[in-house]
């Protein structure tokens, strides 16, 4: 059996899109990458949406139009994670030789909620405490403060960073270059957080890639997956170490063992930044440093566009904005491009490695619900 190959990719623009619905935007993804793969829809034997706020059976209602045929939809809520999981399931089912041509997407649209965190379960202890995303990172980077000595001003150097990325990248509808003292000066959202350290709230989007064991027919080579792993949380019964970032560091090790390859190895990673900190905490978690040596990697101009491993070059979270099932599909066709020479401004140049990690969800007792990284290769 041949290996499952990323064949073709398609994002839409991520911003504010009160007048489209998210089927509307999927089916945009969803049509550009199938142009992309030079394939049509009754090529798509099998489709596999990730979608975390929308209502029940998103991807039949997203496909409804597209006239497929009938064929097997999935539906993957894994909250922030929904995307890069779904991805995980076709390889899976593609490697298994149930299908040869199957087609990913995800979507989300926040503006349909009117602004404010994500909404999470009114059951779940943490929520009931407030210790909801915003609170629980902010208290993630007073930690880190204290027992690393860091500067408040390297988490506004995190948001600097990837706006200067995300002005380069033109579906970051939303991105404004920045400076370290605007983003320190902005709107206080949970201490040391301000606003400009958290990926914007209302956000639409849609990005779908298609893989197959077939031939290619696509514009661009092909992509391999040399690591796909999904992984969910540890439930905690004791102290709990707020900047481990556990969860991504044992996926991290399962995605190096599983590719053949270490962090020494990536061209370029796209990774999870929701907030200043996260970003931080996912290198040394992914191996890139060692602990508590994160704000001086920042600091040497490595994790820049130009720098030894760049991160976030397509302006991450920060950036370009977060509508959950979309996004580690998103994080996937950026990869895809700069490994293909198709990522323009941004590109990376000589890019042969890329890495995509993004987690998702918090409930009470676990770093995160969910995480899924992918390694990613010509």
């Amino acid at each position: 059996m041949n290996e499952p190959m990323i064949v073709g990719v398609g994002i839409t623009d991520f911003g504010r899109f009160p007048d489209l619905t998210e089927e509307a935007l999927a089916q945009s993804a969803i049509l550009e990458a199938l142009s992309d793969s030079g394939l049509q829809i009754r090529d798509i034997e099998a489709f596999y949406c990730g979608n975390a706020i929308g209502a029940s059976l998103p991807g039949q209602r997203a496909l409804r139009e597209l006239h497929t045929g009938g064929n097997a939809v999935y539906n993957i809520d894994n909250a922030c994670s929904s995307g890069a999981t779904a991805v995980n399931a076709a390889l899976s089912a593609l490697r298994s030789g149930q299908y040869e041509t199957v087609l990913v997407f995800g979507m989300d649209q926040l503006s349909s909620l009117g602004g404010g965190p994500l909404p999470l379960s009114r059951n779940d202890w943490n929520n009931k405490r407030g210790m909801i995303m915003p609170a629980l990172y902010a208290m993630r980077a007073t930690r880190y403060m204290h027992e690393h000595g860091m500067e408040v001003s390297a988490l506004a150097d995190i948001a600097v960073k990837n706006r200067q990325h995300g002005l380069r990248n033109p579906i970051a509808t939303f991105c404004k270059a920045t400076t370290r003292e605007e983003v320190l000066a902005s709107r206080q959202i949970a201490e040391p957080l301000t606003l400009l350290q958290c990926c914007p709230a209302v956000v639409d989007g849609a990005a779908a890639v298609v893989l197959s064991t077939k031939p290619s027919k696509g514009r661009a080579a092909p992509v391999r997956v040399l690591a796909s792993v999904v992984q969910s949380g540890l439930f905690e019964t004791g102290p709990e170490d707020m900047i481990e970032a556990e969860i991504t560091a044992r996926t991290a090790r399962m995605a190096y063992e599983q590719a053949g390859v270490g962090p020494q190895d990536l061209s370029l990673i796209e990774c999870h930044d929701a907030f200043t900190i996260s970003e931080l905490l996912y290198y040394e978690a992914l191996g890139l440093c060692d602990r508590g040596e994160a704000p001086q990697l920042l600091a040497s101009g490595a994790t820049a566009l130009g720098g030894r491993i760049p991160v976030n070059p397509s302006g991450g979270l920060i950036a370009k904005g977060h509508p959950p099932g979309a996004t580690g599909v998103a994080q996937i066709v950026e990869v895809c491009e700069h490994l293909q020479g198709r990522a323009g401004q941004r590109q990376v140049e000589g890019a042969r490695l890329g890495l995509t990690q993004v987690t998702g969800g918090g409930i009470w007792g676990v770093d995160h619900a969910a995480c899924s990284i992918h390694i990613l290769s010509l």
